[in-house]
């Protein structure tokens, strides 16, 4: 996948891996340099980072804290705890026996937060319970990325999920959660849940120790990336646009008939998960800029015309709108990231 397909992570994700370790009074500025993320960028409510770089926060804050749960549970999970884990499931026979090796691994390694399957005719449940206090919803997201992306590399497919209620309220931008998941997220809800077929859990896994090894080599960045929520029109739609340039680019109408359906049906839908077309498009556009702002090889300029636009400014005007900050902010941090390793 390229760099500029990998999408984005927003700035209150990044704020909310930091805080256990802010906390605790720990000094995370090294961190945030070797993940790549210009500390101005923090203070932005808008700003997004690159998939790639989140993947290196994650990294460098389990190696910072020695703890593979960011100081979020009240019993750190050590490092090399999520190997363990996965050397575990990995001789399951079925994705329901190593998902509930998974659970079984995570209840001793941490103190807050415990999964629990239950069936629900051709539904399986998960609940995550948590003592009865409601923890940060990037708590039970933390725990579910953990499970879910590890049970889809175990079968070899992505494991669509249905629905999911959180016990935390809405936060302001709930998109990596959408993302990553699925379009229907509940907030504020009695008890944590995650809904999907029953059958997947039918599923023989497929991985071998041999396997395994590459896939915590490619860990987290396969856990954020590749398992993505791409069941929706809204993941249908970024899927065909990433593979065409900017500027060839379908009209609504067009990419209606591509797809198989009405101009208004497609309105319609996309209208269901809360973005328009041209909203898209401007997404898709910001996540391929800020990739490239952070590769050293591209000037402001080239990413400009590599996005689809014909004049600087127009660019410069753009990425504050959607971003908050300039195109500059990102290009100093991988600049900075070049001198620095030199």
């Amino acid at each position: 996948m390229p760099t500029s397909d990998k999408g984005t992570t927003s700035i209150g994700l990044v704020h909310e891996a930091l805080a256990g370790a802010i906390q605790r009074g720990i000094d995370v500025s090294a961190v945030l340099r070797e993940a790549r993320i210009d500390t101005e960028l923090l203070a932005a409510a808008q700003v997004r980072v690159p998939a790639a770089a989140f993947s290196r926060l994650w990294t460098g804050l389990s190696d910072l804290l020695d703890d593979e749960f960011f100081g979020i549970d009240s019993h750190p999970m050590k490092r090399g705890s999520y190997t363990l884990m996965a050397q575990a499931a990995v001789s399951s026979e079925s994705l329901a026996q190593a998902l509930l090796r998974i659970m079984s691994f995570l209840r001793v390694a941490l103190d807050d937060v415990y999964g629990e399957l239950r069936y629900e005719g051709d539904c399986a449940v998960v609940m995550i319970h948590d003592h009865g206090v409601e923890r940060r919803l990037f708590c039970y997201g933390t725990w579910l990325i953990l499970v879910h992306g590890l049970l889809c590399w175990l079968g070899n497919r992505r494991i669509p999920l249905q629905e999911i209620h959180f016990r935390p309220s809405q936060p302001d931008d709930d998109s990596d959660y959408r993302m990553r998941f699925c379009e229907n997220i509940h907030f504020d809800s009695a008890l944590t849940t995650v809904r999907f077929e029953r059958s997947f859990l039918d599923l023989k896994v497929v991985q071998t120790p041999a396997s395994l090894v590459a896939f915590l080599k490619d860990s987290p960045a396969t856990l954020l990336v590749k398992y993505r929520n791409d069941e929706s029109i809204r993941g249908d739609i970024r899927k065909r646009l990433r593979g065409l340039n900017p500027m060839d680019w379908p009209e609504l109408e067009s990419l209606a008939k591509v797809l198989g359906m009405s101009n208004s049906t497609l309105q319609r839908r996309l209208q269901a998960e809360g973005v328009s077309y041209q909203s898209l498009k401007d997404t898709i556009r910001r996540d391929m800029a800020i990739n490239l702002l952070s590769q050293t090889a591209m000037t402001v300029t080239q990413v400009a015309t590599k996005t689809g636009f014909q004049e600087t400014s127009a660019f410069h005007r753009a990425f504050k709108k959607w971003t908050g900050v300039s195109p500059g902010a990102y290009k100093r941090s991988s600049l900075r990231d070049a001198t620095d390793s030199h």
